[in-house]
């Protein structure tokens, strides 16, 4: 294989996992809403930001893409409160709301 056609395939992976950040990242912004929603609170922003992505395996096994996602909220306006999305593969495994100490 020649080095061209390496530098085509290395460049078509990292635009597919571009691409696949960006879908579960709107899984991630849905998921931080239901979450706000459920808590009677408001999301700050509308937006998360990507905190960790490393390789997991699933129930069946299969690697998948595992990452986790912060985001801020508020009870009262006064407040950035932090909560957290998890994500394996497009499988959401929770989204919370962290409560200060």
């Amino acid at each position: 294989m020649s080095g061209e056609w390496l530098l085509v395939l290395v460049l078509c992976g990292l635009g597919w996992l571009w691409w696949d950040g960006l879908q579960k990242r709107e899984l991630a912004i849905q998921a931080a809403r239901a979450a706000c929603a459920r808590g009677a609170v408001q999301l700050l922003d509308e937006t998360v930001s990507l905190q960790r992505l490393r390789l997991q395996r699933d129930a069946r096994r299969q690697v998948r893409l595992y990452r986790e996602f912060a985001f801020e909220y508020t009870r009262t306006g006064d407040e950035r409160l932090p909560g957290r999305v998890y994500l394996l593969g497009r499988e959401i495994l929770a989204a919370q709301l962290i409560e200060p100490a």
